[in-house]
């Protein structure tokens, strides 16, 4: 199970609190510090750890499922999916696209709402 020290919730942050455990969730596979089929820790002992809500992280983990990071298997917990890595042509054209969303001085959701206006 992932060491609960990968994430850490900051509330003078204007990000809202499941916005950074996405984020941080997000940075850390990408670091490897999480690895597919590592199992995140249950929504309930992560919001005591992080001192928020249930809701909070169970926010967090639908998004993180969501967009392909994770997946639930029920009772069998939540898990870091083998995913379109860097190696894969969305993976190259992701990175692309973060790029070239970062030299043009946009923001994340306006990069996202790009692709979906693509999609």
């Amino acid at each position: 199970m992932a060491r609960i020290d990968v994430w850490k919730v900051d509330s003078g942050l204007p990000t809202p609190a499941y916005e950074q455990i996405v984020d941080q969730t997000v940075a850390a596979i990408g670091t490897g510090r999480l690895v597919p089929g590592e199992k995140l820790p249950p929504v309930r002992a992560l919001a005591t750890q992080l001192g928020v809500a249930v809701n909070t992280v169970a926010k967090a983990y639908r998004q993180l499922e969501e967009e392909g990071h994770v997946e639930t298997r029920g009772r069998g917990g939540t898990l870091v999916r083998a995913g379109h890595g860097p190696a894969s042509a969305s993976g190259r054209a992701a990175e692309a696209l973060a790029r070239a969303a970062r030299d043009d001085g946009l923001e994340l959701d306006e990069a996202v709402g790009l692709l979906r206006r693509s999609w």
